[in-house]
């Protein structure tokens, strides 16, 4: 599994919107499977050249649509 991900900068869509869209759409589309761990916060944004804070409020409004589940210190995951 690799995680496709971009972020346009001269998007009217902000950063976290941007990668909240993408990676729900490859859950959804089943090229990121149920359980697929997703990068840790940090590395996930030291990748895309964006704050934490970002790749935080895209996981945290993933969470809140039932696309992902947090695991304590376990990780990210696609949920079921």
């Amino acid at each position: 599994m690799t995680l496709k991900l971009s972020v346009d900068a001269g998007s009217p869509a902000a950063p976290y919107e941007q990668l909240r869209a993408q990676i729900s759409e490859q859950a959804r589309s089943g090229r990121l499977p149920v359980g697929c761990r997703l990068p840790t916060v940090r590395g996930l944004a030291e990748e895309l050249g964006l704050a934490a804070n970002t790749v935080a409020k895209a996981y945290r409004a993933l969470e809140a649509d039932g696309v992902v589940e947090t695991r304590g210190r376990a990780g990210t995951f696609v949920a079921a």
